[in-house]
């Protein structure tokens, strides 16, 4: 593989351990700040919520520029908001830090994918995206549990200081490795909003919304549900994370080399693993053996779900498919600020601390519904058209069919 594939996942490395810290920073920044758990909860949900508003506007920004240019630009960006956030006085100032890091988010994601599968054969297209997002799941394995070791040996802060410092090294990876490129980020904005007249562009992005939006609401708050329920020391969340993102690296990799053989049955099978998962996380929740084994599966099925979800995308946009890759993206994190802001409604309403778990498993067989029609559609849609280009009427089923009137 090229690369420019490590320059991306050292950027994907960053973003990633921003996102996924405050799954173990939780507790320290509601003390910090004197707020609840679930009003800090906001961590999350603003950082998702950025990055839905970020990626069609940053996106659209990138129009101006090379995609090397692009993804320097965020980087610099992605900078500025998590020192924002290690400096902040207040809670809401810090708030606005990690809007300020979320808006890189889904632009680096949309436009990193476009690039990693430009720099392979059409055939490894997935396995070159599942490499690019390995920095994001081993954030998990890495960054997000030596963040926690620094927020419980300093304080939380040090560990947004040491993101930023992250940041810093992405940067200098994109510009020493990402080739020079002349094309521009994205098509003009028109041919990139025409690709959502296709359905199946709609429903991907659903998908996307329900399927993975259902790991947030568990592993949200999961700091809170393993000490209070589980009854594991807070230290214990160090390694409890790093389980979790352990299973996010198996199930990224893996799913990236079965997506290019077989998409959609990949994409079912993960939410299927991924809805059974979380259900089974309210009662194995109340033992530490079992509770870990279900930590390590729901980051396996989780994030199994990431190569196909993209890629569903990107096949069915094509023709532009720049705002549609990062608009993905916006959906992946839309799903993970409606699930973290459900997870905490129902904490919040005393129905305790595994609640949330249901909460994502609904979320996800939802999601599996939106799958199973989408591809039902799909083959009425291409058998249709296979009997149209039979009878000598269109060549195709993408071609509009010419209905005679007497």
């Amino acid at each position: 593989m090229p690369l420019a594939l490590l320059a991306l996942a050292i950027g994907a490395f960053g973003i990633g351990t921003t996102e996924f810290a405050v799954m173990g920073l939780l507790p320290d920044m509601a003390a910090g700040f004197g707020v609840s758990i679930p009003l800090a909860g906001y961590a999350t949900t603003v950082y998702a919520l950025g990055v839905v508003i970020g990626a069609p506007l940053m996106t659209a920004v990138g129009t101006r520029f090379t995609r090397k240019q692009m993804l320097m630009l965020l980087m610099g960006l992605f900078i500025a908001g998590n020192l924002l956030t290690a400096v902040a006085p207040s809670f809401w100032i810090m708030l606005v830090g990690r809007i300020v890091a979320a808006f890189t988010h889904g632009a680096f994601f949309g436009i990193g994918a476009l690039v990693a599968a430009d720099l392979v054969a059409p055939q490894k297209r997935a396995t070159a995206i599942s490499l690019m997002f390995s920095g994001l799941t081993i954030a998990n394995v890495v960054g997000v549990p030596a963040g926690t070791l620094l927020s419980q040996q300093f304080d939380w802060r040090t560990t947004f200081y040491a993101i930023t410092a992250l940041g810093v090294i992405g940067l200098l990876g994109i510009v020493k490795l990402v080739p020079a490129q002349q094309a521009k980020a994205a098509s003009p904005l028109g041919s990139e909003l025409a690709v959502f007249r296709n359905p199946q562009v709609g429903l991907a992005m659903l998908m996307t919304i329900l399927g993975f939006g259902g790991v947030f609401a568990a592993v949200t708050y999961l700091a809170s549900m393993m000490t209070e329920v589980t009854g594991f020391a807070p230290s214990s969340v160090i390694w409890l994370t790093a389980v979790f993102g352990l299973g996010m690296v198996g199930g990224n990799l893996v799913s990236g080399r079965f997506t290019d053989r077989a998409m959609m049955p990949m994409l079912f099978v993960s939410m299927t693993g991924l809805a059974l998962s979380l259900a089974a996380f309210n009662f194995t929740a109340h033992d530490k053996t079992a509770a870990i084994v279900t930590i390590a599966l729901i980051g396996i099925f989780g994030f199994a779900t990431v190569p196909p979800l993209q890629k569903r995308v990107m096949d069915q946009a094509a023709s532009a498919p720049t705002l549609a890759s990062a608009g993905n993206i916006a959906a992946f994190n839309f799903g993970n600020a409606l699930a973290a802001w459900l997870g905490g409604i129902v904490i919040s309403a005393g129905l305790g601390y595994t609640a949330p778990n249901w909460v994502g498993a609904l979320m996800t067989a939802a999601a599996l519904a939106v799958a199973i029609f989408a591809s039902a559609l799909e083959r009425r849609r291409t058998g249709r058209g296979r009997v149209v280009a039979a009878g000598g009427s269109a060549a195709s089923a993408d071609e509009p069919v010419a209905v005679a009137h007497g």
